[in-house]
């Protein structure tokens, strides 16, 4: 498929959820209104998830208008690589960033990840708010683009990289209900689209659903998994689906995510579809996130 077809498909798939998503808020403020002013049937549903990231992947949550979010994530190396390498701990990945609320339901981000020396932009914008007595599930619309900045080598091939070679996108809905104070549970249909794949039969298109969810378990502490299920004609001999569990700790200002996980790339744009390690098998990255929350002033 031509790559400029599936840009614009993208585009208009993400413009017609909005609309679609524009037409179900104007239904249920009309059902609202027409209920008794009984705050029960008005409340929103606070704190699906604790942060902005649930492992690897986006949560359902934005920051708060005005909010500037400072994310650092970390993964250290294969703990099965042996003590030559400390299991794991000589080597490393790095990702820091920025995310910012403009409003209480639209928000936006960057960030500079060592793979690959990526740049990446994001824009989230949280469609539909869970509501006690109401709506079931949140949903947050998210498009992204991510953009490698590694040295071209002279291509013995004579094949000419262009800037456009360097650029992919990943168009995503984040579903999520919580069931309860201590559960919450996430879906994430996603489409990440590459530019350039370094083989004619490997697909420039992916598509993926994401299970995700959240168990608390104390009232500072949470278990988290993720999973990422690369749907048929996605799948490439070699390649894994992304999977990880962690533990969500609560300190104060920021939330410190500890987890293990078999992706070492920490934007959708890499570790959706080119994760390699065998979770079961001991391919595994133990990692963290930590997020610290600034608050600068006021939403648009």
């Amino acid at each position: 498929m031509n790559r400029f077809f599936t840009l614009r498909l993208g585009w208009l798939l993400l413009a017609v959820l909005l609309s679609t998503v524009a037409h179900a808020q104007d239904s249920l403020l009309a059902e609202l209104n027409a209920q008794p002013p009984d705050s029960t049937h008005r409340e929103l549903v606070q704190a699906t998830f604790k942060g902005t990231r649930i492992i690897n992947g986006h949560s359902v949550e934005t920051p708060g208008p005005g909010t500037l979010v400072f994310l650092i994530s970390h993964r250290f190396g294969r703990l099965n690589s042996g003590a030559y390498n400390l299991f794991g701990l000589d080597q490393a990945t790095i990702r820091l960033g920025l995310e910012y609320g403009l409003t209480d339901r639209l928000a936006v981000g960057i960030g500079r990840s060592s793979v690959e020396k990526a740049y990446d932009g994001f824009v989230q914008y949280r469609a539909l708010r869970q509501r006690a007595g109401g709506l079931p599930f949140s949903a947050t619309l998210l498009a992204s683009s991510a953009i490698n900045t590694l040295r071209y080598s002279a291509a013995a091939d004579g094949f000419e990289h262009t800037f456009a070679h360097r650029l992919t996108y990943t168009w995503q809905a984040l579903l999520a209900r919580k069931f309860s104070p201590a559960l919450s549970v996430q879906l994430m249909p996603t489409v990440v689209h590459r530019n350039l794949v370094g083989e004619k039969a490997t697909p420039n298109d992916v598509y993926a659903l994401g299970f995700a969810g959240r168990q608390k378990f104390t009232k500072r502490m949470a278990f988290t998994w993720e999973y990422y299920y690369r749907l048929p004609g996605s799948r490439i001999g070699g390649l894994r689906d992304a999977l990880g569990a962690g533990l969500d700790i609560e300190t104060g200002g920021h939330v410190f995510q500890l987890h293990v996980t078999n992706a070492n790339s920490m934007i959708t744009q890499q570790f959706i579809p080119s994760t390699s390690g065998r979770f079961f098998k001991g391919d595994l990255y133990f990692g963290f996130n930590v997020a610290r929350n600034f608050t600068l002033k006021p939403g648009l």
